[in-house]
């Protein structure tokens, strides 16, 4: 039976297993492997070394659509320190029995394991990270909870539990890598690969993935940032304006004059608004059903759902799902598999037959 390297943390990690899964994220992925490279080129020796696998050896196509070719599919003969999954979009379709084996069993073994950018997903259905932190990319944190309702999930950049791991990716994969380095090389090699990346310092884990609210929403004023912090954390149950004014220490009339004054709408539109993107990340992340993402949203009704979605996005709920799973056919597809419908439908030319009834299946009215 094979046996892994005798690395138990992260400051002991020399060899990655990198497994990328379908419309994986090139920037994340970099962002993990270019700072160990630059250690080696610094060392002036092979500090760390990296393969890339994929679960059948074949190409694998990363959101951007560049196609990367993999060492070799993924095994159980050849060991490695440390596993790390790199996900990117619509995780919940790329989940192979054949990966979920195989981190099982590496796991088992007492491997270091985690994920990147949406990697987090794959590890929580095999249930790594049961009895663990973890964290996954904001945008996708909500499905993400729905899902796993039980895990303990942070809004870090990086979290480090124990022999698991998770990172938000993108940029933060960077900060990753950089404490891989520190706790393996010290402090004055991070200071040298971050130098090389033109990076002011790494960041650490704790800091949180999202700008903070007065930086998003691009106003300063205290009341109308109380309030749309408190829009933000009941979007499944929303407030009625005289709750959101009263939280917020205003009264119904100054509340709405604050939200046009530095929003140009009202509270109850820009409520609505946060609560169908909400939604959409909803239908994207999930297999939930339509009644389900309308509750999940604040909605009574299916029907008042759908009639509010397709006012704000042009299409109904069911057809932004069909548009959603069409654009990862053809993410993943070699460009000769690629339909003629799945481009139809992706890019809005052909609705699909399901996307033009409302829940219970009445036609939606025009």
């Amino acid at each position: 039976m094979p046996r892994i390297s005798g690395a138990r943390s992260l400051a002991s990690v020399e060899r990655v297993a990198c497994l990328l899964v379908p419309e994986f994220s090139m920037m994340t992925l970099t962002a993990l492997l270019e700072p160990l490279r630059t250690v080696n080129r610094l060392t002036g020796s092979t500090a760390y070394e990296w393969r890339l696998f994929s679960v059948d050896g074949e190409p694998v196509h990363s959101s951007s659509g560049i196609s990367i070719v993999p060492y070799q599919r993924i095994n159980m003969t050849e060991p490695y320190d440390m596993y790390v999954v790199c996900a990117g979009l619509n995780p919940q379709n790329h989940l192979p029995a054949a990966a979920t084996a195989w981190l099982r069993q590496w796991a088992a073994r007492g491997a270091i394991i985690g994920g990147v950018s949406t990697g987090s997903y794959l590890l929580a259905h095999a249930g790594l990270f049961d009895g663990y932190r973890c964290t996954i990319h904001w945008e996708n944190m909500p499905g993400f909870l729905e899902a796993f309702p039980d895990l303990e999930v942070s809004t870090k950049l990086f979290e480090v539990d124990r022999n698991r791991f998770s990172c938000a990716g993108g940029a933060a994969s960077l900060d990753l890598a950089l404490h891989i380095i520190e706790e393996g090389h010290g402090p004055e090699m991070q200071a040298a690969v971050s130098e090389q990346f033109v990076h002011a310092a790494a960041r650490a884990g704790e800091m949180p993935q999202r700008m903070n609210l007065r930086q998003r929403v691009g106003v300063s004023h205290p009341k109308l940032l109380a309030a749309i912090k408190a829009i933000e954390e009941h979007l499944d149950e929303p407030l009625s304006r005289r709750d959101l004014a009263r939280r917020v220490g205003l009264s119904i009339r100054q509340l709405e004059r604050l939200f046009r004054v530095y929003l140009g709408q009202t509270p109850t539109r820009y409520y609505l608004e946060a609560r169908l993107h909400h939604a959409r990340r909803l239908l994207a992340q999930t297999s939930m059903s339509v009644l389900e993402v309308a509750l999940a949203s604040g909605f009574a009704s299916a029907s008042h759902f759908a009639k509010s979605y397709r006012a704000l996005f042009g299409h109904s709920p069911r057809a932004e799902r069909h548009r959603g799973a069409a654009l990862s056919r053809i993410a993943t597809a070699p460009t000769d598999d690629v339909m003629p419908g799945d481009v139809a439908v992706a890019e809005g030319l052909t609705p699909p037959v399901e996307s033009e009834l409302e829940e219970g299946g009445r036609p939606p009215r025009r």
